[in-house]
């Protein structure tokens, strides 16, 4: 279902998600159903739609840029090593409307329902979306319209073991990548001190036939300046 369609007589079905075009004079509808209807009314002559996986952060609507994601168990992490493991993150589905070399944001929806925190202090602290995964030696099977594995390279460069329970992500640098099977992204967590880490998305899919998911901020022409998070709150 992720991939490009015809807007004309345009059916689908995500999860319990129904969507679908209609023509209304020089108008299409769009409609998508779930005890609820939303309809928008799309002024195009040709087009298509894209379907695919975006940064999860917009749902109910856009409050914040951060994903926080807490691990089930804390991860131990040895002195002056590095090591790759597997998470998994929620998944958003976004419609986009692709005409004339131009690209439009339709619907933005989720199986998952959202939750949201509070990293750091009140005064000085982040909203984040906040998700919690088990952390995976191997990459686990998932429904690819709910979750995505996230591959995650943990460096300790400090002298000491240290304990990390969570991982605080800049969503602006999510390179998000999908298939018939999975949807899949890949970061960094560089700990730095017993408190203080550096996080970043790297733009690397797991197979190279993959395709790359359009980009919210990208649609949104979005200036995007910084990739890094420093997590000064702790771990």
């Amino acid at each position: 279902m992720f991939g490009y369609h015809d807007i004309e007589g345009f059916q689908a079905e995500i999860g319990e998600y129904r969507m679908r075009t209609e023509r209304t004079g020089p108008f299409y509808r769009y409609i998508r159903e779930n005890g609820d209807k939303i309809e928008k009314d799309i002024s195009v002559e040709k087009g298509r739609f894209i379907i695919n996986p975006v940064e999860p952060v917009n749902t109910p609507k856009n409050v914040t840029n951060f994903l926080q994601i807490k691990f089930r168990k804390p991860f131990l992490a040895e002195p002056k090593s590095s090591v790759d493991v597997y998470a998994t993150f929620p998944v958003e589905i976004a419609v986009f409307i692709a005409a004339k070399k131009s690209v439009g944001i339709v619907d933005i929806f989720s199986l998952q329902k959202p939750k949201y925190t509070l990293y750091g202090n009140p005064r000085d602290g982040i909203i984040c979306r906040y998700w919690e995964s088990d952390l995976y030696s191997e990459i686990p099977r998932l429904d690819r319209y709910r979750e995505g594995v996230i591959k995650l390279r943990i460096v300790n460069s400090d002298t000491e073991w240290i304990e990390v329970k969570n991982a605080v992500f800049d969503i602006y640098g999510m390179k998000i990548y999908y298939n018939d099977e999975i949807v899949y992204s890949s970061a960094s967590i560089n700990i730095i001190s017993p408190k203080v880490a550096e996080t970043k998305f790297i733009e690397q899919p797991l197979e190279e036939k993959m395709r790359k998911a359009l980009e919210l901020y990208t649609a949104r022409r979005i200036a995007v300046t910084a990739l890094k998070f420093v997590m000064e709150w702790g771990l």
